[in-house]
């Protein structure tokens, strides 16, 4: 890491948004473009990205980089990428099982049960989340609404938005995760 890199990351740790900001609009676009190489879906690389640069700015104090800022971001973006894939390939194989398994098949009643059990959870963990990132949430997955939408109607920036989401979403695989560890 050169001196450069060096005073930008100790501005970042530091608090200092502008120059997080400024290390944004640099990367951005390309980290996108290098995401979706991965994932095949600009929008999904989008989403890799910002909750890349969401992560660094949370975990900001304790950021520990050893090597150029640059690599450190492309490394966390297509470590992120194959994680979205890993994800992905979990996501086809169950619903492939249930495909095979259920298709020509009644509900039965225990499967009704755990469906609605699951219901329950999934509403826990919704109403777990603070009041604004439970509405974004809302907005986006029940509304089917843009990123942009929701901003515009709630008057507030697009990366706000995306953060909530992207606090959301982590929210909902961690309660889930423990959820089926239980089970």
């Amino acid at each position: 890491m050169n001196l450069l890199e060096k005073k930008i990351l100790k501005r970042i740790k530091d608090g200092d948004i502008h120059e997080f900001e400024s290390l944004f609009r640099e990367y951005y676009e390309r980290l996108c473009a290098f995401g979706s190489k991965y994932v095949n879906n600009i929008e999904q690389a989008e989403e890799v990205v910002q909750d890349t640069f969401y992560n660094i700015w949370k975990n900001r104090a304790t950021l520990n980089i050893k090597t150029s800022l640059k690599s450190y971001l492309y490394t966390a973006v297509k470590n992120n990428c194959l994680q979205v894939l890993r994800t992905r390939s979990l996501d086809v194989k169950y619903e492939n099982y249930y495909k095979s398994h259920y298709s020509n098949e009644s509900i039965s009643p225990v499967d009704e049960l755990n469906a609605k059990e699951l219901s329950k959870v999934i509403d826990k963990a919704l109403n777990s989340l603070p009041e604004k990132c439970r509405m974004i949430f809302k907005m986006s997955r029940n509304e089917g609404l843009k990123y942009h939408e929701i901003a515009e109607k709630l008057e507030i920036s697009i990366k706000t938005v995306e953060a909530n989401m992207g606090k959301a979403l982590k929210h909902f695989r961690m309660y889930l995760k423990e959820y089926a560890e239980l089970v």
